[in-house]
């Protein structure tokens, strides 16, 4: 299909006032969470903004919600949005661990999370079992609200109308590098190591991750996939494998979102669909 030069002129300042809210209304957000407090509401109020932003963008250019990606989609694209992260942070901590960067099973988070259950006495096995079927089921339901805020905005929005001026690889270096930028303030402010270290562990962590996402986007037609791919990758790392990861001299360099093996493995993962987004023709 042939993009007139007048489409480029509308996309382009659909894009510049979607960018533009989203600056300002972040901004709000951002100054919350690191002039005042942490707090998850303030966190929750940042991750909405993404889909706020669309929907005053949409409003301006005289375009319907109704328009956004909202439907299901394969039942296959959104089981694999939910499995690979859990295939890409298992590798990473499991190589950690079993090279001895990290430990596995913390004491005193299966402590916290047997008194949480009410079984103090109960085993660390039937803990860690119980504990992580939860977080992976009930907890990445409650979560998935924050979740979408972030992914209408930037994979049901964002990414569709890059792709209508720029190829694959540019819409997802591009929504990736915003992306990981609008991250930067609360990882400056709390990240508690090396700040350029862990920036740019995450944007590669970020950039490639929004590869795979925007591969399922456009061949689902969906959203959904992107949702269920960020709400398991913040479950899995953040609430389950790095609280029960043992710390060493090493450890902070390799885990998390700002260390090295996430970004490592994602990112092997992330060439696979970047070659298949290209005999698709995506």
């Amino acid at each position: 299909m042939t993009v007139t030069q007048a489409d480029k002129r509308t996309t382009v300042i659909t894009l510049l006032v979607f960018i533009g809210i989203l600056t300002v209304l972040s901004a709000l957000a951002h100054y919350a969470i690191v002039a005042l407090i942490p707090t998850s509401l303030y966190v929750g109020t940042l991750m909405m903004m993404p889909a706020l932003s669309a929907f005053l963008t949409l409003k301006l250019r005289r375009r319907t919600i109704a328009s956004l990606p909202w439907k299901w989609g394969k039942h296959g694209a959104n089981r694999a949005g939910y499995l690979i992260p859990v295939l890409y942070v298992s590798i990473a901590y499991g190589l950690v661990w079993l090279t001895g960067l990290g430990g596995f099973g913390n004491a005193e988070t299966i402590t916290e999370w047997g008194q949480s259950l009410g079984l103090p006495e109960a085993p660390a096995f039937v803990v860690i079992g119980l504990m992580g079927v939860l977080m992976a089921v009930v907890q990445f339901v409650k979560s998935l609200g924050t979740i979408a805020g972030e992914e209408i905005g930037w994979r049901g929005f964002f990414v569709w109308e890059l792709r209508k001026i720029f190829s694959f690889n540019a819409t997802c270096l591009i929504s990736g590098g915003i992306w990981a930028v609008w991250h930067y303030p609360v990882i400056i402010a709390y990240g508690g190591g090396n700040p350029l270290f862990q920036l740019a562990c995450f944007t590669v962590m970020i950039i490639a991750m929004s590869v795979i996402m925007t591969y399922y986007t456009f061949k689902s037609g969906s959203v959904w996939p992107a949702i269920m791919f960020h709400g398991a990758h913040n479950i899995y790392i953040q609430k389950i494998f790095t609280p029960l990861t043992v710390e060493n001299a090493s450890t902070a360099l390799w885990t998390d979102e700002y260390g090295l093996m996430i970004p490592i493995t994602v990112s092997l993962i992330a060439i696979i669909y970047w070659q298949r987004a290209r005999r698709a023709g995506l």
